[in-house]
């Protein structure tokens, strides 16, 4: 039960995983609705990973997680697993889920019945055992269901999602009326799509018989099951309790277990602080930050090494020469080597780090670093908050009479010094004007911050969707996202090697006095190796309605992936709207935009806040490049060059009507001067 805990009032939805395969996907409607989601699972391995994965529709959770153990001897398949698709306890009289101690095996039997079938029941005791002994609880068995309102049959059925999708079915009799008379019969055939499919059935007084399928039923559009009585039969058929069962199959092999065993010891032994969750090297897409494996598809994935990033990085051709170990093998091969020889290998490795964590890292530039007590005296002891993120806290400050914000790591950063140290590292480098600029920062013990230049007007995020006195007209929104545009084009073309952002959002643009764009927060930046070349990333990062689908799917991060985040920034610029409406069905703005440009309403897709005062053809123009930058295929998306000099075009339009406008005494509108001083070259300057 989700409970609104995060105060987001927005269900979240995700997936669950069953070692390397996708068991299921839970999504929740409300904040007070309950889900359990059941699965008979034969495991093949002494241990079972059960996974919540992050689909970026909210943060996934889970209340609680039961294994039970079950006997094989009973809800055998020919392959695959049982996940539960429906469990009844039929003809139910108190509206009462029934599950352990009622139960033996812990299974949830849910009460249902229908208008056309009347409850019967018994006090009596009812035997489940028989020759495959189910082991079903009493309380379930004695109720049934009998046809009622004048219908002489029990009927029930389901459709499939996919046709493909295969069934398991298991029916549970028993007869619980009062001792039958002489001369009385119950008797049933049952029926599958119209054809006959078991009987004639006669189920005996308080013992139970299950009827169910030994293979499974598939490839049906439809699946309707009937229960008749016979023509001899004296009374109407019964029902006491149904299950129906989805196949899972999990097809995908799970690491090799010596591998396993080597990498495990390694993590515990040495306590690897990583998000090393699950199987290492399954799913491809989660696979175990920083390790590399080999995929053979008839054999278990094998760890072949374990590999860390360099963080220090040329911006220039010159240093390629000097420095080119962006990757560093650390642990040898466990299929080569012993275990032993790869437990030194990465003790060594650890000993580094933690001896590079004393110094915080050797970042290269020291004139810009200020002590702990520095900043003590900068910001007046902490005195005012701007704000807080999951990196820490940002306080407004002082520096040489100038106003600075100072953003504090947070010792419960998980990945926060690591995301500080990259920050330093691309500011220290980097320079341009729509980039924050970084004045300075302090690395002391565990007292680590970031020293900014002060943005008067705060984040763009907020100024479009919180109630602010003065809206940003449409010149200016355009104003932003051109130099927003030219800030992320810097970084793909005019730094050497190219740098992708890969956390383009609202939040992180930053609005100074005169409400100049500037790019921020560049702790999760990638760098790569060679120009024009991708780099693969271990772990997927972003944030929910700006991360590229692609990259999310393919792992594969390009430039492409700010470009399409950009994309998401212009259309929320455009209309105001948040990234994800917050609605049960969570769509996304550019599903919103596309559904309103499918009946060509323009206008209403505009923020209501700018009463109308636009161009209407560069709002066409702005959305079309919003839309060819959210291209689901990232090849077909257009580089930020291309964007710049499209969004410069937009700008110059709308600067040209709103001078129009300003029209001189005699009636006829002023000289027109317009310097917009934007450049759009393939490789930008630093600025």
């Amino acid at each position: 039960m989700y409970g609104n805990y995060d105060g987001q009032d927005m269900p979240p939805s995700f997936d669950l995983m069953l070692g390397a395969d996708v068991w299921d996907s839970v999504q929740l409607q409300d904040s007070d609705g309950i889900i359990t989601k059941e699965i008979i699972h034969m495991p093949n391995k002494g241990y079972i990973h059960v996974c919540l994965v992050h689909t970026y529709s909210g943060t996934p959770f889970i209340s609680a997680l039961e294994l039970r153990p079950i006997t094989n001897s009973i809800y055998a398949t020919q392959s695959g697993s049982l996940s539960r698709y429906f469990r009844w306890d039929v003809g139910s009289t108190t509206n009462e889920t029934f599950r352990y101690p009622d139960d033996v095996y812990d299974r949830i039997w849910s009460p249902n019945s229908f208008y056309y079938w009347a409850p019967i029941s018994t006090s009596s005791n009812v035997d489940s055992t028989g020759t495959i002994n189910f082991n079903l609880p009493s309380t379930v068995m004695q109720t049934a269901a009998i046809p009622a309102n004048g219908v002489t049959s029990l009927e029930f059925h389901w459709v499939p999602v996919n046709r493909t999708f295969k069934y398991y079915v298991y029916m549970h009799f028993s007869e619980v009326g009062s001792d039958l008379a002489k001369n009385q019969t119950r008797e049933m055939y049952i029926y599958f799509n119209g054809e006959k499919w078991h009987g004639p059935l006669s189920p005996s007084h308080l013992e139970t018989v299950t009827v169910y399928t030994t293979s499974a039923m598939t490839n049906y559009s439809r699946y309707d099951i009937e229960i008749r009585a016979t023509d001899k039969s004296s009374l109407p058929p019964i029902l006491n309790a149904l299950e129906v069962y989805q196949v899972k199959e999990f097809p995908q092999l799970l690491t090799h277990q010596q591998d396993v065993d080597a990498i495990t010891n390694i993590k515990s032994k040495y306590e690897v602080k990583r998000d090393w969750q699950g199987d290492p090297c399954t799913p491809k897409v989660h696979l175990w930050q920083g390790l590399n494996c080999s995929y053979d598809d008839n054999q278990p994935p094998r760890i072949i090494s374990l590999v860390e990033r360099n963080p220090n990085f040329c911006l220039s051709d010159s240093c390629k020469k000097k420095n080119n170990r962006f990757i560093v093998p650390v642990l040898a091969s466990v299929v080569t080597f012993s275990v032993f020889l790869a437990a030194l290998v990465i003790l060594q490795h650890l000993r580094r780090r933690k001896q590079a964590k004393k110094k915080k890292g050797s970042l290269e530039t020291k004139n810009r670093k200020f002590s702990y007590f520095d900043l003590l005296k900068i910001t007046n002891n902490f005195e005012r908050v701007l704000g807080k993120g999951g990196f820490g806290t940002v306080y407004h400050g002082y520096l040489d009479d100038k106003q600075v914000a100072v953003k504090m790591l947070s010792p419960s950063s998980v990945q926060g010094y690591k995301q500080f140290q990259a920050e330093v590292e691309l500011l220290i480098r980097a320079h341009h004007k729509n980039l924050t600029i970084l004045v300075g920062y302090c690395d002391e013990g565990t007292n680590m911050g970031l020293i900014y230049e002060f943005m008067a007007n705060g984040n763009l995020q907020s100024h479009l969707l919180e109630d602010k006195a003065d809206t940003l007209s449409w010149e200016r929104r355009l104003q932003i996202a051109s130099e927003s545009a030219q800030g992320l084009e810097y970084l793909h073309n005019g730094c050497k090697p190219p740098i992708v952002h890969r956390d383009v959002k609202s939040a992180n643009i930053l609005l100074n006095e005169k409400f100049q764009a500037k790019l921020a927060d560049f702790g999760l930046s990638r760098i790569f190796p060679v120009e024009g070349g991708t780099h693969v990333s271990t772990t997927v990062v972003g944030t929910p309605g700006y991360l590229d689908p692609e990259y999310y799917i393919s792992n594969r991060l390009t430039e492409k992936s700010d470009v399409y985040s950009f994309g998401v920034v212009l259309l929320e610029l455009i209309t105001g709207q948040p990234v994800i409406q917050k609605t049960p069905q969570r769509t996304l703005i550019g599903q919103w935009v596309s559904s309103m440009l499918a009946r060509g309403d323009i206008k209403n897709i505009v923020d209501h806040r700018l009463q109308g005062d636009f161009d209407t053809n560069t709002v066409w123009k702005a959305v079309e490049i919003a839309l060819a930058c959210i291209h689901t295929i990232s090849t077909r998306r257009p580089t930020m060059n291309q964007v710049v000099i499209e969004l410069n075009d937009c700008l110059a339009m709308e600067i040209a009507r709103t001078k129009a406008h300003e029209t001189a005494p005699d009636g006829t509108p002023d000289e027109l001067m317009i310097d917009l001083n934007l450049q759009s070259d393939v490789f930008p300057l630093a600025r």
